[in-house]
This record gives C-alpha cells, sequence and structure tokens, in this order.
C-alpha cells in the first residue's frame, strides 16, 4: 500500500525565544517491507543549522539550532511511503515461549540485536500486578505468537480509549488499574508485561491510516502519532509488530518512524529553549492512500 504522509507540529509562544536547539525524529525508516518514495521537513522559521544522522537504534535524526526572537515553529513533515511488511509465521508454528526467553538471555550472534529490549525501561519498567496480568496468556509451552497475539486482543477488549487520561509519565501499573489510556499507556503496558516473561520486545513509533477501509471501524490512533509493540519471535522467525490498541498485526496500515526501549527514546520533537513564557502546542497527522497505491496481494 502507497501513502501520503503529512505531520504538522506547531508551537505558539507567549513571549520571543531567545534561542531553540531541537532534536526531530519524523522520517520514515527504510526497512525490509518499507521503501521511502520520498520525504522532506520544512521548519519555521528556518534554522542557522541543521545536521542529519541516525542514534543507536538507526533512527533518522536532524537536529536544528533556531535563531533568536521567534515566536513560532512551524515542522512540517511530509513523505510518499509504500509499505507491505511480510505476514507473520503461522503462529502455532512458532518458539516455546520459553525457548524465545532463553535465547534472548543467553545472547550471542543469534540474539544480540534482541538481547538489549529484554530489560525494563525508565517509561516501562518492572512491575508485579504487570507481569502477573500477561502471564494468563503465556501457559507453560504456548508458542510465542500465539501467547502474543492473545495478550494484544485482551489489551483491546478490557481497555478503554481514552485521550486525556493519562500522560506520558503515567506508569503501566496505574493505567492496568484504571483500565483506560491511549496507544503509548497501551504500548509501554504491552512492554512492561512481555519484558516481565524475559521475552525482547521494543516501542515502535509511527502512524496507522487516517481513513477506515470500506466496511472497517477508524482505527484508535489515526490523526497522531501512534505506537505499538514490536515483539522477537527467536532467531529463524525474528521480528513480528503487534498493535494492541487496534488489535492488529502490522503489515500494511501502517508507517513506520523509529524504535526504542520506550517512547523517551522515539519521541518525534524534542528541544530546549530559551525564554517563550507559556505556549501551545497542536499536532496534526494524515497517513492516507496516494493516487494509484497498490495492494499487497492478499493483503486486508
Amino acid at each position: 500500500m502507497r501513502y501520503l504522509l503529512r505531520h504538522l507540529t506547531a508551537y505558539d509562544y507567549a513571549e520571543p525565544v531567545d534561542l531553540g536547539v531541537h532534536l526531530l525524529r519524523l522520517t520514515p525508516r527504510t526497512l525490509p517491507g518499507q521503501r521511502v518514495i520520498r520525504s522532506a521537513i520544512r521548519i519555521e522559521p528556518g534554522p542557522t543549522w541543521a545536521r542529519e544522522g541516525h542514534d543507536h537504534f538507526g533512527n533518522n535524526l536532524l537536529w536544528l539550532f533556531l535563531p533568536a526572537l521567534q515566536r513560532h515553529l512551524r515542522v512540517t513533515s511530509e513523505a510518499e511511503v509504500e509499505v507491505a511488511f511480510p505476514a507473520p509465521p503461522e503462529a502455532t508454528a512458532t518458539l516455546a515461549w520459553e525457548d524465545v526467553a532463553a535465547a534472548a538471555l543467553q545472547g550471542g550472534a543469534a540474539a544480540w540485536q534482541a538481547a538489549e529490549f529484554l530489560f525494563d525501561s525508565p517509561h516501562a519498567p518492572a512491575d508485579a500486578a504487570v507481569r502477573a496480568y500477561a502471564a494468563e496468556s503465556f501457559p507453560p509451552r504456548r508458542p510465542v505468537l500465539a501467547g502474543l497475539q492473545e495478550f494484544a486482543a485482551r489489551i483491546r477488549r478490557d481497555f478503554a480509549f481514552r485521550p486525556g487520561a493519562t500522560t506520558i509519565s503515567t506508569r503501566p501499573a496505574t493505567v492496568l488499574a484504571q483500565k483506560a489510556g491511549v496507544c503509548q499507556d497501551f504500548t509501554h503496558l504491552m512492554l512492561a508485561g512481555v519484558r516481565g516473561l524475559g521475552l525482547p520486545a521494543r516501542y515502535v513509533s509511527g502512524y496507522i491510516c487516517t481513513k477506515p477501509r470500506p466496511g472497517q471501524e477508524r482505527r484508535r490512533g489515526a490523526d497522531q502519532s501512534h505506537a505499538w509493540v514490536g515483539c522477537w519471535l527467536g532467531a529463524e522467525s525474528g521480528w513480528v509488530d503487534l498493535d494492541p490498541t487496534n488489535n492488529l498485526m502490522v503489515q500494511d496500515e501502517h508507517v513506520v518512524i523509529a524504535w526504542g526501549r520506550d517512547y523517551g527514546d522515539i519521541s518525534p520533537v524534542r528541544g530546549v529553549i530559551t525564554g517563550g513564557g507559556g505556549h501551545t502546542l497542536s499536532v496534526s497527522v494524515d497517513l492516507d492512500p496516494s493516487q494509484g497505491a497498490r495492494r499487497r496481494p492478499g493483503g486486508r
């Protein structure tokens, strides 16, 4: 499926900003199953210095130094991206979850990229209640993908999608107790749960198609940055992505921007300013099929 992406982030300041230094993660990744046809980022006012690069996880970065006396900042990211991620393996044919956990813990050449996603992180800390909630989907010797799919389905079933119910600092244990949140909360909850069982998992950020397909309901988390979970199934099957907010396997409705241990590693716009006083922030996202978009044979 081919998509046109537009992501606008707008800051308006009560007072002039003396200077600003910002770090952006807004350019889609080039991946097996994701081809970036074109991409561009526009900054208003224009920066006096900018540099592109990559972080530890391979995410695309743009560093900016912004001029003084600004009262607003507009960041517009636009891209055309084609996605057709491989179908996941048959769930019942994947390794038992205990075997995946043992392989990740052992590390070595087959698991070194997965091993760093075993550990708790600031936004997805270890928690006994969250681990127990996840463990209900992982009885002894269950195939790992079958357990992950059931866990994602339970999150979609048990939790209300409720913007404003949480903040970025809300812990998974709180989300579990109140049974409500947004995509980043459900992602952190799933991360904390499966990591608590010894399974590597990473936070994936990006977007989901804005407009529902005929006969389908509107996806939760459209019109904004979205988040989901990347899970390692072992050296043979590699990584698959699951969207617990919508109970979807990621194939052709999502565009990947970045991944890391949790939200702290993938924040789309991060910076430091001096001055400015109070500010307002607005964000809008459109991810729509482009003209001539093609659907992968057998895709949903």
